[in-house]
């Protein structure tokens, strides 16, 4: 009889463990939002306000097409016209393509770095000088170095987001114990293994870290790497609008712009928490 008593206060109490973390995590979710639809809800009333303010003055009344209203109503018409899905299409490409080579490089370049004492030391003040070089100012370098603009657009990509990639690889593999490489060793790891087994996932947390910052980088250069040369893109469309004198057009364009751009740091955030082992 007693151990029935145990058994269901047992389950009366995690039960109410349960109930309690799943409260938790509903008021959690429930601040999240609402400060997340609060700042927005700031963000636009400023924007309105501001063009607002502007557009009072006769001189500068044609302004009142950058507000939020006309942007808003101009996107189902860019949608339908097929102006946003070619740019997304366009620009999601070199994109990715630029984001595989800077990691494709930078990854294996953060691990050298980390790992080999002499390499670091060697390789840390070229490195650090060409990560402080604009890579816009590659742009004319590029065009005459690649046959067409969209692998010089590539190029910028890649060249402006190889360096959080190998640093914060470099920096994640720094902090990692020796004694674990010394363990491995000792237990017969083969090098191949010594990556899988132990580099990658102790660095894991740094890797993403650095493709979230490469990737923030990215989304910036790749928009004005548009400007000129290509006939697709969101740099291209948004340059198109201006020419235009579509302000509705160019302002929609730029609200989808930071949609995107927010919209894959929030899956790189999420990526961090769930593969990291620093989550727990």
């Amino acid at each position: 009889m007693s151990s029935n008593t145990a058994t269901v206060a047992s389950g009366v109490i995690s039960a109410g463990v349960s109930g309690n973390c799943l409260s938790r995590a509903l008021r959690n979710t429930a601040d999240r939002s609402l400060h997340f639809f609060v700042g927005l809800g700031v963000l636009f009333a400023l924007w309105g306000i501001g063009i607002y303010i502007v557009s009072l003055n006769p001189a500068t009344s044609q302004f009142a097409d950058f507000g939020p209203m006309p942007a808003l109503k101009a996107l189902p018409e860019m949608w339908d016209s097929g102006t946003i899905p070619k740019a997304l299409a366009s620009t999601g490409y070199r994109l990715g393509a630029g984001l595989f080579l800077a990691i494709a490089i930078g990854l294996p370049l953060g691990i050298l770095m980390g790992r080999i004492r002499w390499f670091q030391r060697l390789t840390n003040v070229p490195f650090q000088f060409l990560r402080m070089i604009s890579p816009l100012s590659w742009e004319p370098i590029a065009v005459v170095v690649f046959a067409g603009w969209e692998q010089a657009i590539v190029f910028l990509v890649s060249i402006a987001s190889v360096w959080p990639v190998a640093f914060a690889t470099a920096s994640g593999l720094a902090k990692v114990d020796p004694a674990w490489f010394k363990v491995a060793r000792n237990l017969g790891a083969k090098p191949w293994q010594m990556v899988t087994r132990i580099i990658m996932p102790a660095i894991t947390f740094d890797v993403l870290t650095g493709v979230r910052l490469a990737l923030g980088v990215a989304w910036i250069v790749i928009i004005p790497a548009e400007f000129l040369g290509v006939t697709s893109g969101f740099g291209y469309a948004i340059e198109d609008a201006r020419e235009g004198l579509e302000y509705a057009h160019l302002m929609g364009l730029v609200l989808v712009i930071g949609v995107v751009g927010f919209t894959l740091d929030s899956i790189c955030v999420m990526l961090i928490r769930r593969f990291s082992w620093h989550r727990g």
